[in-house]
C-alpha cells in the first residue's frame, strides 16, 4: 500500500544507496495488531516484553491480546468506539492498544499525570465511553463518570502484569490500596474484567485496513491548545517499518528499553509497536528515576537505549562498570535537540563502558506518527536531525508562502508523506491550517518548526516557529498556560516563558500583571497556581511566579517574552 511513491531524486539519495536504504516502501493494508500477529507467527517463542523481570513470548502476548479483545465484547465495544487508555508502560496497558485495534475501535491515548480537566475534554473530545486506567489516578477519573457519560471504569493494580508469585509478593510488601466504590457496576477491576472474556465468544477481530483510524495522541498544534490527533493504521504501521529500514541494528531477539511512554507518540510508534512487528522484545519501564538507572541497565542488558535529551544526561551520570554497556548496540535521542557537548559525553561514556554504539539523532511530531527522519551513525553536526524516511519528502519553505528555500537558507520544516496524520479530530479549521495541498499536488504537513536544507543533503533543525517549552521530552505551551492564568479575576496579562534547568532542558516560569486593586503576594500565587493544577499535568506547572508592574513590549504591543528570556538568561 503506497499511494505517495515519489521516484525524484532527492540529495538524500546518495545516503539510501550508501546504505542499502530503499527509496520506496509497499506498506501493507492491515491494522497494527495484524502486523504483531505476523510476528508472533515468525517468532512465537521469542520474548515479546519483560516487566520486571517478567517474561512473555509472542505466542502468549497473542493470546492475551484476543483474551482481552473477548473482554471488551463482552463489555459492549463495538467497531469504531473509543477507548481511553490513562496508563503508563504495563503490560495491561500495551495489550489494550492491540486489543482495542483488534475489535476495530480506536485508542485514545491520556497522559495519566493529566489534570481532572484536562481527562474531561480528552475523554470528551473523543466521544470514548471506556477507560483503562492505573489505580493511582483512578479517583480522577472516577470523578468524570458522570459529566463525560462513562459506560465502563477498568482499573488497573501495579501487580496486575507480574506473575504469581511476583504479585504475592508485591502484595505483601505494598499494603497500601486504592479503595474502589463497592456498589457502581461501571467500574471493574482488570483481573474481573479478563475472566469475564469468558461469556464471549463472537468474532472479536475485525477486518481492519490500512485508511481506518487506529490511534488518538494530543498535540498543542499551532496555538498550544491541547488538539486530538487522530492517526491510521497506515501511519503507525509505517512507523514502524520505517524505523526498521534506517536502523540496522533492529532484528528478532533484541531488546528495547521502552522507557518513552506509550501515550507519547514516540514512545509508542518507536518503543513499543516497531520492537513487537520486528520480534524484539520490550523491556516495559512504567517510571522512570535515575536513580534505578543502573540497576535497570545491568538487570536487562537492553540492546537498544532510546531516549530524550534528559535521559542520556542522566545516563552519562550512572555508575556503572567498564563492561555493562557491552550489550548496548544502538542509542536514539529525539523530542528535543541535542547539543554537540551532551553528544559527545554519551558517545565517551558509551565507549569506556563496553558499547560501540554512537548516539543518533531523530526528528518528528505526534503530527507525523512519530519519528519522520535520522541522522547517520558516524555523522554530527549541531542542528542534525538527519535524512528523511523513505516515501517521506520534507522540503523548507518560506514562512506563510509555498515557496522552496534553496540549501542553507532557513524556513518552515514541511513533511510529506505516509507518516503524515490524518487530521486533528473535530477541529477542521486547525487542520487546514497545518495540512495543505501545495502546488505540485501533494498534501504538506507544516510543521511550525524551523530548519534548514545542508549541502550535505541533511536536515537541519534550526528553532520553533511556534511558541514552545521541552521538558524532559514534553512540549508545554506558553499561550496555554497564559489563558488560564489570565481566565484568574486578578490576572491583568501574563506571559510565560521556558528557562535553562540543569537536568529536565527548561522549566516554565509565569510573569504576571495583576489588575489594579489586587496585591501580589503569596496568596494569590497559590490561587493561580491551584487554577493551574486544576487544568494542566503536574509537569507543565511554572517552577516560580514573578510578579511585575508591567511586562516589556514589541513596537507593535505585544509582549516582547525574548527580552525576558535574555533578562532570565544573564542573572
Amino acid at each position: 500500500m503506497n499511494k505517495n511513491k515519489e521516484y525524484k531524486e532527492y540529495p538524500w539519495y546518495k545516503y539510501y544507496d550508501e546504505e542499502g536504504i530503499p527509496k520506496n516502501i509497499d506498506y501493507p493494508d492491515c491494522s497494527m495488531v495484524d502486523m504483531v500477529i505476523q510476528s508472533a507467527e515468525k517468532w512465537p517463542d521469542n520474548v515479546a516484553y519483560s516487566y520486571y523481570g517478567h517474561k512473555v513470548t509472542y505466542k502468549n502476548f497473542v493470546k492475551k491480546i484476543e483474551k482481552t479483545a473477548r473482554a471488551l465484547k463482552n463489555y459492549g465495544v463495538k467497531e469504531g468506539d473509543r477507548v481511553t487508555i490513562c496508563m503508563p508502560n504495563t503490560p495491561e496497558g500495551i495489550t489494550m492498544v492491540y486489543a482495542v485495534n483488534m475489535v476495530g475501535a480506536i485508542c485514545n491515548m491520556v497522559h495519566p499525570l493529566s489534570s481532572e480537566k484536562e481527562l474531561e475534554y480528552y475523554i470528551k473530545v473523543s466521544e470514548s465511553k471506556y477507560v483503562l486506567v492505573f489505580d493511582a489516578v483512578f479517583d480522577k477519573v472516577y470523578r468524570l463518570r458522570d459529566t463525560a457519560q462513562l459506560e465502563r471504569i477498568i482499573v488497573v493494580r501495579p501487580s496486575d502484569g507480574l506473575g504469581f508469585l511476583k504479585q504475592r509478593m508485591y502484595k505483601l510488601l505494598h499494603v497500601k490500596k486504592v479503595r474502589l466504590p463497592a456498589n457502581d457496576s461501571r467500574v471493574v477491576l482488570w483481573e474481573d474484567f479478563i475472566a469475564n472474556s469468558y461469556f464471549y465468544q463472537g468474532n472479536y477481530h475485525e477486518e481492519r485496513g490500512g485508511e481506518d483510524p487506529a490511534i488518538i495522541m494530543y498535540s498543542g498544534g499551532t496555538t498550544g491548545a491541547p488538539k486530538a490527533v487522530l492517526l491510521s493504521n497506515l501511519n503507525i504501521n509505517a512507523e514502524s517499518i520505517c524505523d526498521a529500514t534506517m536502523i540496522r541494528q533492529i532484528e528478532p531477539g533484541a531488546t528495547v528499553l521502552s522507557i518513552l511512554p506509550l501515550f507519547h507518540c514516540f514512545g509508542l510508534g518507536v518503543c513499543i509497536h516497531t520492537p513487537l512487528c520486528k520480534g524484539m522484545g520490550c523491556i516495559l519501564i512504567p517510571a522512570f528515576s535515575h536513580k534505578q538507572f543502573a540497576d535497570i541497565i545491568k538487570k536487562n542488558e537492553p540492546n537498544f537505549i532510546v531516549g530524550v535529551p534528559t535521559l542520556f544526561e542522566a545516563l552519562v551520570n550512572t555508575k556503572l562498570k567498564s563492561e555493562d554497556l557491552k550489550s548496548v548496540t544502538a542509542v536514539i535521542c529525539g523530542g528535543d535537540a541535542l547539543n554537540q557537548t551532551l553528544r559527545d559525553k554519551v558517545n565517551n561514556y558509551l565507549k569506556s563502558h563496553g558499547s560501540n554504539a554512537k548516539i543518533r539523532v531523530g526528528y518528528g511530531l505526534t503530527e507525523g506518527s512519530g519519528a519522520v527522519c535520522l541522522s547517520p551513525e558516524n555523522v554530527f553536526a549541531n542542528g542534525i536531525i538527519g535524512a528523511p524516511f523513505p516515501d517521506t519528502d520534507i522540503k523548507i519553505i518560506k514562512n506563510d508562502t509555498f515557496k522552496e528555500l534553496p540549501d542553507k537558507a532557513e524556513g518552515e520544516i514541511c513533511i510529506s508523506g505516509p507518516l503524515v496524520m490524518m487530521g486533528y479530530l473535530g477541529n477542521d479549521a486547525e487542520t487546514a491550517q497545518v495540512i495543505r495541498v501545495h502546488n505540485d499536488g501533494k498534501v504538506w504537513l507544516h510543521t511550525g518548526d524551523i530548519g534548514y536544507r545542508g549541502e550535505d543533503g541533511f536536515i537541519y533543525f534550526a528553532q520553533r516557529l511556534k511558541r514552545i517549552i521541552v521538558s524532559s521530552g514534553y512540549n508545554i505551551y506558553p499561550t496555554h498556560l497564559e489563558s488560564i492564568i489570565n481566565s484568574h479575576e486578578g490576572v491583568l496579562t501574563s506571559t510565560v516563558i521556558g528557562i535553562d534547568h540543569h537536568y529536565k532542558g527548561q522549566v516554565p516560569k509565569a510573569f504576571i500583571v495583576l489588575k489594579p486593586g489586587y496585591k501580589a503576594g503569596k496568596k494569590i500565587e497559590r490561587e493561580i497556581r491551584e487554577l493551574l493544577e486544576r487544568n494542566i499535568p503536574i509537569y507543565a506547572l511554572p517552577v516560580a511566579y514573578e510578579f511585575r508592574d508591567k511586562l516589556p513590549q514589541t513596537k507593535i504591543g505585544k509582549v516582547a517574552f525574548r527580552e525576558l528570556e535574555k533578562e532570565e538568561k544573564d542573572k
